[in-house]
């Protein structure tokens, strides 16, 4: 892999992970209520609008990427975002870690390695 496209690679990486707790953030607040009420509080929020444009720019580094690797490497390598997800969610949210989820995680990754190294 080039330097580009490893430098998009991270990117995308990067945007995901951010959108993706940004949403969690937004999504997770107790003081946004209920129904109608929480869509409300919840667009009132600037998490909201961050992960949304995390997604925008991520939806244009993903597709500058898949430009220059492969689809079948570039899908397996993007998969590496569920494991970094997984782990901020641990560190930020305290979220649970079982060990099913663990060795998943290290599969993944195990995955990416190796799509990586070829």
């Amino acid at each position: 892999m080039n330097t580009l496209a490893l430098g998009l690679w991270l990117a995308n990486i990067s945007l995901d992970t951010v959108g993706q707790l940004s949403f969690k953030a937004a999504a997770g607040d107790p003081d946004a209520g209920v129904g109608l009420a929480r869509w409300k509080h919840m667009l009132a929020r600037p998490w909201l609008w961050l992960g949304g444009g995390c997604y925008v720019v991520e939806f244009l580094v993903w597709i500058a990427f898949l430009s220059l690797v492969p689809l079948s490497d570039g899908v397996l390598l993007g998969s590496i975002n569920i494991v970094v997800v997984m782990l901020a969610g641990r560190w930020l949210f305290g979220e649970r870690l079982t060990p099913l989820r663990v060795t998943g995680m290290a599969l993944v990754s195990l995955g990416v390695a190796i799509v990586g190294a070829t």
